[in-house]
């Protein structure tokens, strides 16, 4: 019975992984068009980098809570001490950085314009 639910919460690991490598994929491509589309429009304003730069930000924070949620649905069936201290481990790393990306991603909305701070506030 272990075994299955082994199997069954590595697969939804895996799944979850995929979303995560999906969302920041998609997040990239996102902020490069962001950045690109101006220039070859030769639109080039000053606000067009923060906003690609607050995009990215928001579909990193979506990537990484999903690959923290990988993270422990991989250790939730039977974990060694071992899986637990690199569970610990990664959820640290990856509470830090959201908790510093949140930060940066409420400054720039208290700094912007109020277009700016409903879109980095979504």
């Amino acid at each position: 019975m272990e075994a299955m639910f082994r199997e069954i919460s590595q697969g939804i690991a895996l799944a979850l992984e995929a979303i995560s490598v999906l969302m920041i994929a998609i997040g990239a491509v996102e902020a490069l068009a962001k950045i690109l589309l101006p220039l070859l429009r030769n639109d080039a304003t000053q606000g067009r980098r923060r906003a690609a730069w607050l995009g990215l930000a928001r579909w990193l924070l979506l990537g990484l809570e999903f690959m923290l949620a990988a993270d422990i649905v991989r250790t939730a069936i039977a974990p060694t001490w071992d899986d637990i201290g690199m569970l610990a481990a990664i959820a640290l790393i990856r509470t830090f950085l959201n908790f510093f990306l949140e930060r940066d991603l409420e400054n720039a909305a208290r700094e912007g314009t109020p277009a700016e701070a409903a879109e980095a506030t979504r």
